[in-house]
């Protein structure tokens, strides 16, 4: 018999895209591990329906933190459906005044992070003969926005994540999907663009990248799969 809920990892989850998604799956009735740098970000999230959330706050930078996830996912839920990776940083600096450290936490937290969840996932969905992967990344790796060296670079990686997925999961049920948002209404892109540079209405709201998300995981856009899918208002 089909399970009639996941097991979700959602990084990223203390705000924003992340929040959205993980609020999604929980009113859905699914059980979802909540990870992010902030652990009070993520007890709040996890208001929404604290009996089927579990908070790990971790550097997924690190890969045996990433391990470490996965492993208390599964020592809490008996297994793991589905990975969100949408954890990321977008500092914006011009190309002559990018530093290494932007460069190394660009990769680090955008492309190495999901790199080491994709793989300490990928036995278990390889027994289990089914998966779902989901990476959330940015128009800007198509049609990267000035000042966004790093981040666009670390992006572009992240579609490069999905087409690995598809070329062996395929055999063993596994899921893989790209999301290419445009400008999203989260804290990070504030932290970059005000609304006088960016307006409110120029701009979607994370509940649209969400559904978006959650519809991938239910098969309704299967046809969609290891491609990019951009998102935007505009």
């Amino acid at each position: 018999m089909e399970r009639s809920k996941t097991t979700t990892i959602v990084t990223g989850a203390g705000s924003g895209i992340g929040r959205e998604i993980a609020h999604r799956l929980l009113e859905d009735g699914n059980d979802v591990v909540l990870v992010g740098r902030t652990e009070a970000t993520l007890v709040e999230t996890a208001r929404k329906a604290p009996e089927r959330a579990m908070v790990l706050p971790t550097d997924i930078g690190s890969a045996d933190a990433c391990s470490e996830v996965v492993r208390r996912t599964i020592e809490r839920f008996g297994r793991v459906d589905t990975l969100v990776n949408n954890a990321g940083v977008a500092p914006l600096e011009k190309i002559h005044e990018t530093s290494e450290e932007t460069v190394t936490n660009c990769l680090a937290i955008n492309l190495a992070g999901p790199m080491h969840l994709i793989i300490a996932c990928w036995p278990h969905f390889m027994s289990q003969r089914s998966g779902c992967i989901v990476n959330i990344s940015s128009v800007a790796s198509i049609d990267p926005f000035p000042g966004f060296l790093a981040y666009a670079a670390s992006k572009s990686g992240v579609d490069s994540l999905t087409r690995s997925i598809i070329a062996e999961g395929a055999i063993f049920g596994i899921r893989g999907f790209t999301v290419n948002p445009g400008a999203v209404e989260t804290p990070m892109l504030r932290s970059n663009f005000n609304t006088t540079f960016l307006p409110e209405e120029h701009v979607l709201p994370p509940e649209a990248i969400a559904n978006f998300v959650v519809e991938c995981i239910k098969g309704e856009h299967d046809e969609k799969q290891g491609r990019q899918n951009p998102l935007s208002k505009t």
